[in-house]
C-alpha cells in the first residue's frame, strides 16, 4: 500500500447540485479500470454522489446503495459501471467476490464503505471520503493514489474546481 501521506484536494458542497457537479467533473476522466472508493458516516452522502457520478456517465436508471445486493452493474454511455457496497460483508467475504475482475476490467467502480476492505483495493485509486461541516455543508476529501488520478485532481484544481 502507499503511503499515507498523499495530497488531498477538497471540494465543498453546498447541495445536491454541487455533489452532482462533482460527479460531472470526475466522469470527463474515466477510462476502463478506474476505481474511486467512497466513505463516510452514514447519512454523509455516498449514495447521493453515486447516483450525481452515475448519471454523468450516462446511466438512465435509478442507482441506490447496493447494500443487500452488494454489487450492481450498470451500463453507461461509455463504460460500464460497478457500483459496489461493503458495508454488510466482511473483508473475507469481499475476498471471494472476484473484485479484481471489477477493478482491472473494462469499466468504472465505484465503493461505497471501501475502509472496510482497505487491503483488497488496488493501489492506484481516488479515495473520496465525505465529511459534514456544522452548516451542513459536505466536503468531499480526494486524495489521489498513482499518476493518473494525482493527474485528475490537479488539474480540477488548477480549474479552480478544487481547493
Amino acid at each position: 500500500m502507499r503511503s499515507l501521506t498523499q495530497s488531498t484536494f477538497k471540494f465543498h458542497s453546498q447541495n445536491e447540485e454541487d455533489t452532482d457537479r462533482l460527479g460531472t467533473l470526475l466522469s470527463a476522466f474515466l477510462q476502463p479500470g478506474s476505481v474511486l472508493t467512497l466513505d463516510g458516516d452514514l447519512g454523509a452522502g455516498k449514495t447521493r454522489f453515486s447516483q450525481g457520478f452515475a448519471r454523468a456517465m450516462g446511466i438512465a436508471e435509478h442507482v441506490n446503495s447496493p447494500t443487500f445486493t452488494i454489487i450492481k452493474e450498470y451500463e453507461g454511455a461509455g463504460l460500464p459501471f460497478y457500483h459496489m457496497d461493503m458495508y454488510r460483508i466482511s473483508q473475507e467475504e469481499a475476498d471471494e467476490l472476484g473484485l479484481e475482475d471489477y477493478f482491472y476490467g473494462a469499466g468504472v467502480t465505484l465503493i461505497e464503505w471501501s475502509s472496510l476492505i482497505e487491503d483488497l483495493l488496488p493501489p492506484d485509486r481516488l479515495s473520496i471520503r465525505i465529511t459534514q461541516e456544522a452548516d451542513l455543508t459536505r466536503v468531499f476529501h480526494l486524495t489521489p493514489y498513482g499518476s493518473p488520478y494525482q493527474s485528475w485532481c490537479i488539474q480540477m484544481k488548477e480549474n479552480g474546481h478544487l481547493q
